[in-house]
């Protein structure tokens, strides 16, 4: 634990004595014979207590048969393979049901990912499902205070809402943000909702998490996800981890990084806070927040002065590196990249000498790297260092980007991005025609529910600027209404910047609904009291209980890209509903469900239809082609599951088996059938362990950079050179991607069959429904779809095609902000007008450096995910940590008359001033503040509780660091910036 731990009284975060009383209530009904302890040793639970001392613990296997439960009766007993519903990694959970009550949960040892371990929360889940916090019914906010209403009353005044503002001001005034929370099926079939509603207004947790990763990377060498696995890091001789605290963030996969050390690998940290990821390193790294580039760049000085670079793998594969080359040694020489990121010319040379000498090496970032207004330049940077050491499409090596939540992954791949459809197909008029045809409706029709052909193409506000949709000047937005509508769908709000003006925002609205399992802290927030200038007197705010993804099947993406089926553990429970069976009645109410729903079966749950899960899934299956979203059936990943023992753990390939279920045979399978799957799922394409490796053939998940850029820019070709495929590829040069005409002149269209023929005219392998364009240029010929090119050191559509350092719009250096000054402001960028100089030049000239002088930053505590809620309403986890704090170097706290425990007042220039617990550390340096962002429940010092729904607020609370930060966001794609602002600390 990193506070005090209490066990009574009130705490300062909010937690009471009625927590105590709970738990021991709850204890003494379940077990009225046992103690505490003894209590959760039985339940299987003990472990997530325990974790204080440690994260990786293993608990006793599930059999079936057995029965150590006092009390309970001998009625039947299933065991049913869930996933852990917090981070990426992707744990394997069996569920112990009997007669239908979720008892007991053991993790599976037979999974390739996690090996039979949990972490905190993973050994915590069963609460998840069952948890006492829960939101039970619908309610309806009536005169500041939460009332239960039905089901029917919920969607039928919502429905008459929801078409009342679109009558007066058009569909884009409503704006739905989705979830990650939400299973692939869900999170498609959102997309698909929205866009028969009429809009692109629509976004999901990414956009606040790695959308600069996916958009960064996507235009470097073709996919922008995680090119390898947890497990291959097991094959690395040397990891960097910058901005990623993994041992708390994502704690089972330092499993896979313990082994590998075990054989040698070197393993590097690189952060402005001493982790407990850090505390694993060989050599720890402390740098200025934000000053990644000036480091990253600090390396390839050193790699390129000393002649380490790969360069056949540069001639072969790589386009655009002699510019970098060329900028990195004019212009970031050891005294600059000292003076930018605060690190000395031979650690800088250490770390370089490291990675070199030491491949293949791997680097891994998360959010530390990407929330920032110069995300997208960051993550190139750590792209171009990999090209340059030659480490990408090896084992051992690539980007290791491990995504947050457990299905933000597959949410990004097919949810509700606002600019563009399932599988990333852009808003043009041809991916539009693609999906009519894949949904079974008239692309006409769709058309017809937009407020314009226009609006069908222009990509939508992203959730971190929704409010900015509410609040600003309508003749400024280009859309023709400001947004009056919000439906946050499985989101938490404290996860978001500018937490003062969302509140204002939401007061401002004419309608909010919340869905989620938990209330989260938008029910307060849309409770308490705010400037009565603000308050829509008409406003209307719903709660919608959804059911938890233990309450329904589906499948889920992994952070390495493997697809994980989850059964369904247990009905669900109260008045709640799956999310997909609200967006059926929604349509329902809406107009267009015979549309929504039209090719899926339905089943009936509570009496309700629901469509099937399995059907979605084909659906996904058969129109997202592009990242191979295909090959992924139902049947196979189900398969997968029940035969996870039969894939070895560092390649995640399946050595032999079939399945006694279907007699499927796995042979050669990669786990999860790590997408790109390509093709149909007869093809039984394996699955792609590790994205663009030109040493395996493709129908064994191997492959190239993708062709996705052109073929020529400034007089060079953007192909690869001659030499350079895929094992066993027809064609040995570069090419460009797969499309009709390039099939016909390779004179390989009549292998086509006279059925897909008339499928693939006219068309290119994305829009071939029928597959057969993929089989023949990959399993007759070898070749990849998507082509065989360059990866791009220069990214010439980008703000900056050579990444440059940008100081923060808050910062504490205004010498360096003149030296590497932001961006221009921009106007309509994703509709809305954005900032950048204008408040940098500003800062600076108010002197904001004196009267905040400490950087503010934030992460992750393995206790706790995402935006809290859920996790700080378990028991269990809620007893590991209580306080909400701040972490404050001793010259700090001593300058500041603070001592160890105090409570602190922490303010910014936004007005705020939150309350919080001193927890005084050589963690953070001088300069530098950190808090963790899964707290909500207080606001500027008053607890919130009065404005939960009776019995739905979470058991611990605290100030969201988020009410306080600050504004910004990335050039490309307007990520928040949450790791480098600006705050002063004052003893309370």
């Amino acid at each position: 634990m990193l506070l005090t731990k209490k066990t009574g009284s009130v705490h300062g975060d909010g937690a009471s004595s009625a927590f105590v009383h709970s738990l021991r209530r709850g204890l003494s009904q379940a077990l009225p014979t046992m103690d505490r302890r003894a209590f959760l040793r039985r339940s299987g639970l003990g472990v997530g207590v325990g974790m204080a001392a440690s994260q990786l613990t293993l608990v006793k296997k599930a059999q079936a048969a057995e029965r150590p439960y006092v009390g309970l009766g001998n009625g039947k007993i299933e065991v049913r393979r869930t996933v852990c519903s917090h981070c990426s990694v992707g744990c394997a959970v069996d569920a112990v049901v009997e007669n239908g009550v979720w008892v007991r949960q053991e993790p599976v040892f037979d999974s390739p990912i996690n090996l039979g371990a949990h972490c905190a929360k993973g050994a915590a889940l069963r609460e998840h499902g069952h948890g006492e916090f829960r939101l039970r019914y619908p309610m309806k906010l009536v005169n500041g205070k939460y009332e239960r209403i039905g089901w029917d009353q919920a969607l039928n005044e919502i429905s008459a809402k929801l078409l009342e503002l679109r009558k007066a001001s058009g569909p884009d005034a409503v704006y739905w943000v989705g979830s990650s929370k939400h299973n692939n099926e869900q999170a498609y079939l959102l997309r698909k909702f929205v866009s028969f509603w009429g809009s692109n207004n629509c976004d999901h947790q990414a956009r606040i998490c790695h959308s600069t990763t996916v958009a960064g990377v996507a235009n470097t060498w073709g996919y922008g996800a995680m090119t390898n696995s947890y497990n291959d890091m097991q094959n690395s001789k040397c990891a960097m981890y910058i901005g990623s605290n993994a041992a708390e963030a994502h704690p089972v996969s330092m499993l896979h990084m313990l082994h590998a050390k075990e054989t040698g690998c070197k393993l590097i940290v690189v952060d402005p806070r001493f982790t407990r990821t850090a505390a694993k390193a060989d050599e720890y790294v402390r740098i200025r927040s934000g000053s990644d580039i000036p480091f990253l760049f600090g390396l390839l000085y050193h790699i390129f002065k000393n002649g380490w670079e790969d360069t056949k793998y540069l001639n072969d594969r790589v386009y655009g590196m002699e510019q970098v080359k060329a900028e990195v040694l004019a212009k970031w020489t050891p005294d600059k990249v000292q003076e930018a990121c605060g690190v000395d010319e031979a650690t800088v040379l250490k770390v370089a000498t490291m990675m070199s000498q030491n491949r293949p090496s791997t680097v891994v970032w998360c959010m530390g790297q990407t929330q920032h207004t110069t995300g997208n330049a960051i993550v190139r940077a750590s792209c171009i260092l990999q090209l340059a050491l030659g480490n990408v499409g090896k084992s051992g090596g690539g980007t290791n980007i491990f995504r947050g939540h457990d299905n933000v992954q597959g949410a990004t791949d097919v949810g509700p991005n606002p600019d563009s459809l399932p599988g990333y197909y852009g808003l043009v008029e041809g991916s539009w025609r693609h999906f009519a045809k894949g949904w079974g409706v008239d692309f006409d029709w769709i058309k017809g529910r937009y407020a314009s052909p226009a609006m069908m193409g222009k990509p939508g506000i992203t959730v971190s600027r929704w409010i900015d949709g509410v609040l600003e000047q309508n003749e400024l937005i280009d859309q023709d209404s400001n947004l009056r509508g919000v439906f946050f769908w499985g989101h938490a709000p404290n996860s978001q910047t500018r937490g003062l003006e969302m509140k204002r925002a939401m007061d401002k609205l004419d309608l909010l609904v919340v869905v989620d399992p938990y209330p989260s802290a938008t029910a307060a927030m849309a409770a308490m009291p705010g400037k009565a200038e603000d308050l829509n007197p008409n406003r209307a705010v719903y709660l919608l209980p959804a059911a938890t993804q233990f309450e329904t099947s589906g499948s889920c993406t992994a952070s390495n890209r493997s697809l994980q089926w989850r059964e369904k553990v247990i009905e669900p429970l109260w008045e709640s509903r799956s999310d997909h069976m609200i967006m059926h009645q929604f349509a329902e109410k809406l107009g267009f469900a015979k549309e929504l729903s039209k090719n899926y079966k339905m089943q009936k749950v509570k009496g309700m239809d629901e469509p099937m899960p399995e059907d979605i899934l084909r659906e996904i299956n058969k129109t997202c082609w592009s990242i191979g979203y295909t090959g992924q059936s139902p049947e196979r990943l189900k398969a997968h599951m029940r035969n996870m023992n039969v894939f070895d753990v560092k390649t995640l390939k399946a050595q032999g088996g079939k399945d006694k279920d279907t007699g499927y045979d796995l042979a050669g399978d990669y786990f999860g059938l790590p997408w790109p799957c390509y093709g149909t799922p007869e093809l039984k394409h394996p699955g792609s362990p590790n994205l663009y490796d030109t040493s395996k053939h493709v129908m064994e998940g191997g492959g190239n950079f993708r062709a996705n850029f052109g073929v020529e820019r400034d007089g060079k070709s953007l192909l690869a050179e001659d030499g350079s495929y895929s094992k066993g590829a027809d064609i040995t040069t570069g090419y460009p991607e797969l499309d009709h005409i390039l099939l016909k002149k390779l004179g390989w269209w009549d292998e086509l069959t006279e059925a897909e023929k008339p499928q693939a005219e006219g068309k290119n392998w994305k829009t071939d429904n029928s597959g057969g364009m993929i089989r023949v240029f990959m399993q007759n010929h070898g070749c990849h779809p998507f082509g065989n090119a360059k990866a791009r050191a220069v990214v010439w559509n980008f703000p900056d095609p050579i990444p440059q350092h940008r100081e923060p719009l808050y910062g504490t250096r205004p010498d360096l902000m003149a030296k590497y000054p932001t961006h221009d402001d921009k106007k309509a960028f994703w509709r809305l007008p954005t900032l950048y100089k204008t408040i940098q030049q500003k800062n600076i000239a108010d002197g904001l450096d004196k009267k905040f002088p400490l950087i503010m930053t934030s992460g992750r505590l393995v206790e706790y995910e995402g935006g809290g809620e859920e996790t700080r309403s378990n028991p269990w986890l809620a007893e590991l940590q209580q306080d909400m704090f701040i972490e404050l170097n001793p010259k700090a706290a001593a300058d500041r008359g603070i001592r160890n425990g105090e409570q602190v007042w922490v303010r910014t220039p936004t007005g705020a001033q939150l309350k919080v617990m001193a927890l005084v550390t050589e963690r953070v340096g001088p300069d530098t503040v950190f808090m963790p962002f899964h707290f909500s429940g207080r606001w500027q010092g008053a607890d919130l509780l009065a404005y939960y729904p009776a019995g739905a607020a979470p058991i611990v609370r605290g100030e969201a660091i988020n009410t306080s930060t600050t504004y910004g966001y990335d050039s490309v794609t307007m990520m928040q910036e949450t790791k480098t602002t600006i705050c002063n600390v004052e003893k309370a």
